[in-house]
């Protein structure tokens, strides 16, 4: 009888403890469960009107900023409720700290794409919408993203390259400047008149609108080659006016060339055989 009695007796202490551990702590836990769903609500909320604002002044920030805030208020989201609950932050933080840590380490190669993407995104030597050149290839930036700059190529390929290789190594941004200068060269012949040959090419220039007045086109003799003498031409553009004008240009002055008479010469030789006995 006495076992029986002392075990009511030790499940009605037991049960006493449950009740008073859920009457301390059950205010405590139902406040962190609303306190998290209305601050994962309020990050929500202000990620999507900073997206917003973003989306109209700087396309480039726009994504990689909203994902760094977003991460960053999450995680002090959770340490407060952590904290409401009777967790100690101090320890938590701790324990975060060394898994940074640990995580930094095995990540290095991510950690030098991630400063190279906050390079990029402050000193914007390129940004969404620019033709780069870079890494071995040439295209369209169509994301900056927190590690990765995604590329379109004009054969219609998407390259996704390392913020870390785009930050510490040369490349060309062909959309920097408004305009650019288109260069070409045409081969006459010796026997062939530059003054006519020049007075084509400045007719050519002179009917396309896509040749800026300003800077000037320039036609001079670059050159006296093997068998041509060679012109050289600089006519600038609008940037994206530059490969239909060069293309335009060398068909435009072969026609016309071949027309007025003035010959495009091609490499030539003379082999002389001797006869011996």
């Amino acid at each position: 009888m006495d076992d029986l009695f002392g075990a009511d007796g030790r499940a009605s202490e037991w049960m006493d403890q449950a009740v008073r551990m859920v009457m301390a702590y059950a205010p405590k836990v139902l406040l962190a469960i609303v306190t998290l769903i209305i601050g994962l609500w309020i990050i929500n909320r202000f990620v999507a009107i900073l997206d917003t604002k973003l989306s109209n002044k700087d396309p480039s920030l726009n994504k990689f900023l909203c994902g760094l805030v977003s991460a960053i208020l999450k995680v002090l989201l959770l340490i407060s409720v952590a904290s409401m609950v009777g967790i100690a932050t101090t320890s938590f933080v701790a324990i975060v700290g060394a898994a940074g840590l640990a995580v930094g380490l095995a990540l290095q190669g991510s950690l030098a794409n991630f400063a190279g993407g906050v390079l990029i995104l402050i000193f914007k030597p390129f940004k969404v919408g620019d033709v780069i050149d870079a890494q071995g290839y040439v295209g369209t930036v169509r994301e900056i993203s927190i590690l990765y700059t995604i590329m379109d190529t004009f054969d219609n390929r998407r390259v996704i390259v390392p913020n870390g290789q785009l930050a510490n190594s040369s490349l060309t941004n062909n959309s920097a400047y408004e305009t650019r200068r288109c260069d070409l060269t045409f081969g006459i012949g010796y026997g062939d008149d530059i003054d006519a040959a020049k007075a084509i090419i400045q007719r050519l220039i002179d009917q396309d609108e896509r040749a800026l007045k300003e800077p000037e086109p320039v036609i001079v003799v670059g050159g006296l080659g093997e068998s041509s003498v060679d012109l050289t031409v600089r006519v600038w553009t609008k940037s994206a006016d530059l490969w239909p004008f060069y293309w335009s240009m060398q068909e435009s002055v072969k026609k016309t060339f071949d027309a007025e008479g003035i010959r495009i010469p091609f490499p030539q030789r003379d082999v002389h055989l001797f006869k011996t006995e």
